[in-house]
């Protein structure tokens, strides 16, 4: 399985017990799609940096995940469709490379 994250904002009008509602909508999915949610991080209302369909304030979460690529089609699909949900972006996480002090990277070696 591959580590993903996904940032999605919701509207800013919407009742407080529907954020952590669709919090748990998200995570279900992941899980019921085969995938395991490694933590979730809620970031509540901030300022947006410039209007979106004229929402200045947005509540905003991040999940980080392990899925297929299947899910993460699902995920997309399901976020775009829900009209709560402003903006959405879900980014693959690359493998870090760990580097001792002194040494160069074995692609840095290559040149």
């Amino acid at each position: 399985m591959t580590s993903y994250e996904v940032m999605y904002l919701l509207a800013p009008n919407l009742e407080e017990e529907a954020y952590p509602a669709f919090q748990e909508k998200v995570t279900d999915l992941i899980t019921a799609e085969g995938g395991q949610v490694e933590k979730v991080d809620t970031w509540g209302k901030r300022r947006l940096a410039y209007e979106i369909q004229k929402f200045r304030e947005a509540f905003y979460t991040v999940v980080y995940f392990q899925g297929s690529a299947e899910l993460v089609n699902e995920l997309d699909r399901v976020l775009k469709i829900n009209e709560t949900v402003i903006r959405h972006l879900i980014v693959r996480h690359e493998e870090k490379v760990t580097v001792k002090p002194g040494r160069k990277v074995a692609a840095q070696n290559a040149q």
